[in-house]
């Protein structure tokens, strides 16, 4: 039977983690950027959501979430073929049609984060051409796996919101794309700081809020684990922010609006995995833990390995859902916490967590190298020196994301 109060609440989770990438990520993505090159990232996002939007309707959700192998679901669903308004999806009570839009907007963020680390240098062709192959190779398999009964499902991986299908996929493939793709002109002595902090947070702030959908919806019922899982997402945001914030003032002397807001996403990212296994507690220790390792990894990937991840995508989200995935292991079990299958011990499933992490970190990695020379031998991957000393806005768009004077030194 179809529950209306589920039905409602999963009909505004997915409302909310639309929000998430429209607007929200495309314009966290925008105010990082420089301002000759915010309607790009713009027209990357919104792209991203049209392609995945009709790929999912016409194979994704069937290869995701059909009946099929350990390794892929079949073809049956294929143009939600069988769907009709009555049905339900498994043995839950809301309709396949609202399961199947809200399964959709995971897959429309998840590639669209990735575009935070090939901002201002990309051919819009080759966005288009790896985003479309990555979601069959990458992203489809492993929400199967994950989400659809597949093989990691069958091991008891614990992955409640996406800290394994969504931030580790995004993560990895994020960081081989940055490297395949080199870095900007400039990098790392010369990038001119972010032309719109203000617009950072706006986007920032609307990530935090779809996030409750991101989490709590995942519940697929408005309930205790719902509720549950917006209360820890929210303690580990604040968390995080909290943690960026202090060690950039002990560090620098002042704390920037760009550093705080990054926090949020560390934690958010951090706690999604166990988003709905853990108690209050657990949501502030993925805070701390989410807020600290990503702010050194961060560092990492920017100074020591001079790898141009532009903002942060592999640092932020990867290492932030990994450590969230790998920590549900031990947070499960706290006070508030779901607690472990029977038999299971906090070892055995840390090592469950790692083989899943470790699994779909290497498929990500070699799925994406693959595609990223396909696309490199096909139509391009990057564009030439005077089409990114331009902007991206005008010579790859033909508009401008200011038409005024700008009057500062990122135009």
């Amino acid at each position: 039977m179809i529950d209306p109060a589920n039905t409602a609440w999963l009909l505004t989770a997915t409302v909310l983690v639309l929000f998430m990438t429209l607007p929200g990520l495309g314009l966290f993505y925008a105010g990082l950027v420089h301002a000759k090159n915010i309607l790009s990232v713009l027209m990357h996002c919104i792209a991203i959501a049209c392609l995945a939007s009709v790929l999912w309707f016409g194979w994704l959700y069937s290869l995701s979430f059909a009946p099929g192998s350990p390794y892929i679901g079949g073809w049956e669903k294929s143009f939600l073929a069988g769907v009709t308004r009555t049905s339900v999806y498994g043995n839950q009570t809301i309709p396949e049609t609202v399961f199947c839009l809200f399964q959709m907007t995971f897959a429309i963020i998840t590639p669209a984060l990735i575009v935070g680390a090939f901002v201002e240098r990309v051919k819009f062709s080759a966005v288009l051409l790896f985003s479309t192959l990555w979601l069959f190779i990458v992203y489809a398999p492993t929400a199967h796996w994950v989400w659809g009964g597949g093989w990691l499902a069958q091991i008891g991986v614990l992955d409640f919101a996406g800290g394994i299908v969504v931030h580790t996929t995004a993560g990895i493939s994020a960081l081989v794309f940055a490297i395949v793709l080199g870095p900007r002109k400039g990098f790392p002595h010369h990038i001119q700081p972010p032309h719109a902090p203000w617009m950072v947070m706006v986007g920032a702030g609307m990530l935090w809020v779809g996030w409750f959908g991101f989490n709590a919806g995942s519940a697929l019922a408005a309930n205790g684990d719902a509720g549950m899982a917006a209360l820890v997402t929210h303690l580990a945001a604040a968390t995080a922010s909290l943690v960026w914030l202090t060690v950039e003032w002990v560090r620098f002397g002042k704390p920037s609006l760009v550093g705080l807001v990054t926090g949020t996403i560390a934690g958010l990212a951090t706690i999604t995995p166990a988003s709905g296994y853990v108690g209050p507690m657990g949501g502030v220790i993925c805070g701390l833990a989410g807020g600290g390792i990503c702010y050194v990894a961060v560092m990492v990937v920017k100074r020591t390995l001079a790898i141009d991840d532009s903002l942060d995508v592999f640092a932020v989200h990867g290492v932030g859902g990994m450590t969230g995935t790998l920590l549900a292991a031990f947070l499960v079990t706290g006070v508030g916490g779901v607690g472990l299958a029977p038999g299971q011990t906090m070892g055995g499933q840390f090592l469950v967590q790692a083989e899943g992490v470790a699994a779909v970190a290497a498929w990500s990695a070699v799925a994406s190298f693959i595609i990223l020379k396909l696309a490199q031998y096909t139509v391009g991957l990057r564009v030439s020196d005077d089409k990114e000393t331009q902007g991206l806005d005008l010579s790859s768009h033909g508009e401008a994301g200011y038409n005024a004077s700008f009057g500062g030194t990122h135009s």
